[in-house]
């Protein structure tokens, strides 16, 4: 395992069915699918353009042409999210930031930003807020499995509990600029209005004319 700063995406495949259910209706699943793929792949090409010394996905389920070359791949080991999440930064023996594939609009600045803070002599963890309750980002300087214990995953507290966890275990953490996830129909509308060149802005738009086009056949 190589030492130095590591940047980790955690992901499930866009396949229909798997990944982006709660957008169905209106969407369909291969268009719920279709969206998770454009965010997931402007995800990876961010974190691919932030300087570091390794990059690794956490991968459920199958690759794709969506995935950079410069991922390390490695598959999800745990049940349920909060183990998988403690298994994925035990990849880095080094300071490591982990994001998910639901905030396209994160941007290399933001990473980065990220990554100097994590590295300041008074942080030892940075945590991103997601404006459903949850978070978007997770750092720390040294990986702890035990970052996780405890936290439910997917819930309305989320970051609160995952707050608590990290200063349990004495941890001086940093909070980061707050993002919305895409979990509704309302939040891929608003994060492709936040982030218009994207993938993820095009695949929106895109969508936008299937469902004017169906609503007008109804």
């Amino acid at each position: 395992m190589k030492q130095g700063v590591t940047l980790i995406v955690i992901a499930k495949s866009p396949q229909p069915g798997r990944v982006k259910t709660r957008l169905c209706p209106p969407c369909t699943p291969v268009e719920a699918a279709s969206l998770a793929e454009a965010a997931l792949a402007d995800t990876l090409d961010v974190i691919a353009a932030t300087h570091a010394d390794r990059y690794v996905i956490a991968l459920d389920g199958p690759t794709g042409p969506w995935l950079p070359p410069a991922f390390v791949v490695v598959p999800q080991v745990g049940v349920g999210l909060a183990e998988r999440l403690a298994n994925a930064i035990l990849h880095s023996e080094g300071p490591v930031f982990l994001v998910g594939m639901d905030s396209p609009q994160i941007d290399t600045a933001l990473v980065a930003t990220a990554l100097e803070t994590l590295m300041r002599r008074d942080v030892d963890a940075v945590l991103g807020p997601a404006l459903d309750g949850g978070w978007w980002g997770i750092g720390l300087r040294r990986p702890d499995a035990r970052a996780f214990d405890g936290v439910t995953m997917s819930s309305d507290d989320t970051h609160t509990q995952q707050l608590a966890q990290l200063n349990s275990l004495g941890l001086r953490t940093w909070a980061l600029r707050p993002l919305r996830d895409v979990d509704t129909i309302r939040d891929a509308f608003v994060v492709a209005d936040l982030a218009p060149r994207t993938r993820f802005a095009r695949a929106v738009t895109e969508l936008e004319a299937r469902l004017t086009q169906r609503a007008g056949r109804a």
